[in-house]
């Protein structure tokens, strides 16, 4: 019999490709999951789980999109990529941290975006590359 998780309004998400374990830690000094090969200052997580879509749709690599739930170690703060330059308020619930995010469960049902949502929101990311403006800065 499968289990069913239900999520409260306070749980938190983390798309990725990364293959994890329950328990195990996401930590900063990672490579970037969009097209950059800077290590990340920060770990990204979302109090919405569209947002978290995304963000296994548009990490590199070659794994399976996985969303992970996840419960922040420390101290976090609104997303500044997000909030300020595009969602002022910060609707979609996007957040990083200097601390490492705990995996408590993986989503293992969820619906990913229409191919040409998905595709569009790709090739505005090439496009944004070209110019040398990345991602996530």
């Amino acid at each position: 019999m499968d289990e069913k998780i239900v999520f409260s309004k306070g749980s938190f998400f983390h798309g990725t490709k990364a293959d994890l374990a329950i328990g195990d830690l996401i930590v900063t000094g990672k490579k970037k999951n969009y097209n950059d090969d800077r290590k990340s200052e920060y770990v990204y997580f979302a109090g919405t789980l569209d947002a978290a879509v995304w963000g296994a749709e548009l990490a590199e690599g070659d794994g399976r999109e996985r969303i992970y739930v996840v419960e922040p170690t420390g101290d976090f703060e609104d997303d500044p990529n997000l909030t300020d330059k595009k969602f002022p308020g910060n609707p979609t619930r996007s957040y990083r941290s200097k601390q490492p995010l705990k995996i408590v469960a993986e989503v293992v049902s969820w619906q990913g975006h229409a191919p040409e949502i998905r595709n569009n929101m790709l090739e505005n990311l090439r496009q944004l590359s070209e110019k040398g403006i990345r991602a996530i800065d």
